[in-house]
């Protein structure tokens, strides 16, 4: 009673995030790639190295979040999430991938891919097409 009164249990709190984090630098690390150093409990990994994290503790809606994996560093985005982690993150499910009994999988059914939209990798159509309209092109002045 006494320790949570003086706002002692906070900072247990505080040290037993940043030893769950793996120390001090791994914890400094953390705080630069994501804003933020939460403690939670790990649900899971995807096979892009992604980590699923919950803690109940915290409000509905900000209980769930995603580490990336280390090898996207700072270029990570929403698009590398698997659509079944998606689902769960999102609370679409309360199962987790490995155990949902609704997650139908076909032979048809595509790999997930991030989405490379502004990236040298994006995706650009090639035509055979002749356009109607063609740029101007100006004159050189002698």
């Amino acid at each position: 009673m006494v320790i949570k009164y003086f706002g002692v249990d906070r900072f247990f709190t505080f040290l037993r995030t940043i030893r769950d984090a793996g120390g001090i630098r791994a914890s400094l690390y953390k705080l630069y790639r994501f804003d933020n150093l939460r403690p939670g409990t790990l649900v899971g990994t995807d096979k892009f190295g992604n980590k699923y994290f919950e803690n109940p503790t915290y409000f509905y809606g900000r209980n769930r979040w995603v580490e990336y994996a280390p090898q996207y560093g700072m270029e990570y985005d929403g698009s590398q999430v698997p659509a079944e982690w998606f689902g769960w993150l999102h609370y679409k499910t309360d199962y987790l991938p490995m155990n949902d009994p609704t997650r139908p999988k076909y032979k048809w059914m595509a790999e997930h891919t991030e989405n490379l939209s502004g990236t040298p990798g994006q995706y650009m159509p090639y035509s055979t097409t002749r356009p109607k309209i063609e740029a101007w092109v100006p004159s050189k002045c002698k």
